[in-house]
This record gives C-alpha cells, structure tokens and sequence, in this order.
C-alpha cells in the first residue's frame, strides 16, 4: 500500500468532474489538503458554488479568488455569451471552447498562494488524453510550467497530474475506486451550459461525460457478471 504523502498540497479545483476526482485523490494521499477555486469571468458561475458545496462536504479548506480579468484579456465560448460555442473540435484548431492562459494563469497564481501558505504539492486535473487539443493540458506544457515556477519563487513545486494519461472512462473508475462516483456524477457541474450532474446531454463536455461513464459502467456490468 502506497504511504500517505504528509505534506500539504492545493488543488486547483473548478467543481468539475475531473477536478473532484482529483481532490478525493489528493485526500487520499496527503495529510491536509486545501481547494482553490477561480473566478475567471466563467458565464455559469454557479459552479463556485458547487465547488463551494463539495469542498464543504469533502472537509476541506477551500477559497475562491477572483481572476476576471482572464475573461478581458481573451477570447472564448465559455466567457462571452455572444460566441456560438464550437460543438466539435475543428479540424485546424482547437475549440473556441479554450480559455487562452487559463491554466498557466490558475497555476502561477496557484503557486504563489501555496507558496504563502507553506505548500509545494499542488494538483490539477487536466488530462493529454481526452483534452480537445487544448494545449495547456499537455504534459509538456505542465512539466514547463513546473519548472518556471520553481525557478521563478526559487521553491521546489510538484505538479501533480493524476489524470493525465488517463481517458473519461478511467477516471470514473478512480472516483469509484475512491469511493465517490455517486458524488461525482450527481455534485459536479461539468457541464458547458451550466446544467449539474449529468448536465444538458449535448455539449462537448457532457457527451464526453456521459460517454466514459456509460463505457465505465459496462465494462464495471461485465467484470461483476463474469
């Protein structure tokens, strides 16, 4: 059995999905854990309070901090109402789904308040797997980033990934070895129309969602049944 990590670690967490698997994975493998929520100009923010809610429920210290002016600074479906949200990837790019310098931005940030707060472990739950080419969700992007952190606070961070190269199926098979798909299916908000649990039905996060869940749960029938 893996020794639990007696250091503290943040999350970086949005009430999502991914990022509540990660958090119950943090809880698992660190002593203290504490959640970081950002306010970036998102058009649902009902999802700072489910973050809120599940942080709560979780018995973790949770903060939220204010970094609107992402939202001003550049362009995306997620924070101007005016954009038609992409509901397939193009061809050429990535989606207008994209939030330009979100995570670099929640990182950095991230950083300096766990550098307040004697933390080095931070966690995100971004993936290279299922990342609709987004490309602050790469590993070599996050690996960079580690290392500019590090040298930019002369601190020794740890970036911790979980989910990276893993797809939507496994990580309901790690919320449920975590003990928690029942929270993560009916708490998050993942949704990109702002809908909870399991959420409008028809864009890209929630087929993306709905269809790692549905491939969990047969093959989660067929080992039971076999």
């Amino acid at each position: 059995m893996q020794e639990v990590n007696k250091e503290k670690v943040l999350v970086v967490f949005s009430g999502g999905q991914d990022s509540t698997t990660c958090l119950y994975w943090a809880k698992k493998h660190f002593k203290e854990v504490h959640a970081l929520t950002f306010r970036y100009g998102q058009k649902h923010m009902q999802e700072v309070d489910v973050a809120r809610s599940i942080a709560q429920k979780a018995g973790v210290d949770w903060d939220v901090m204010d970094v609107s002016f992402i939202s001003k600074i550049g362009t995306s479906s997620l924070t101007d109402a005016s954009i038609e949200m992409d509901q397939v990837k193009p061809a050429d790019s990535f989606p207008n789904t994209f939030v330009p310098g979100r995570n670099m931005f929640f990182l950095g940030i991230a950083a300096v308040y766990a550098r307040e707060r004697g933390i080095n472990h931070m966690v995100t739950g971004v993936s290279q797997t299922d990342f609709s080419g987004y490309p602050d969700c790469r590993d070599a992007f996050i690996k960079s980033l580690n290392v500019t952190l590090n040298l930019a606070m002369d601190e020794q961070f740890v970036i911790h990934t979980p989910l990276m190269w893993i797809d939507k199926c496994e990580t309901w098979a790690m919320a449920d070895r975590l003990g928690v798909l029942d929270i993560v299916r009916n708490e998050t908000l993942t949704c990109y129309n702002g809908v909870k649990g399991d959420g409008c039905g028809h864009c890209p996060a929630c087929r993306l969602r709905r269809e790692g869940l549905e491939k969990y749960l047969a093959e989660k029938h067929t080992h039971t049944n076999f």
